[in-house]
């Protein structure tokens, strides 16, 4: 049985937008992470370090690949 090998491979473009996406991405796995071994209600401070952990990652990646 003969096996099929793609005459043209699939490459990612790598945009600022995607490199974001996936830092993004990443970041809101970690968050998700860290929420799961705490018991705690969410404060104030809980939903700044949220928002801070998904935020700057996300907009340093994006500036990091548009250069």
């Amino acid at each position: 049985m003969p096996s099929h090998v793609p005459s043209e491979t699939r490459q990612v473009d790598w945009t600022p937008e995607y490199v974001a996406t996936v830092v993004g991405v990443l970041a809101v796995g970690a968050l998700v992470f860290f929420a799961a071994l705490t018991r705690s209600s969410p404060s104030v401070d809980d939903v700044t370090f949220v928002t801070l952990g998904i935020t700057v990652p996300a907009t340093l990646a994006y500036e990091l690949a548009r250069r």
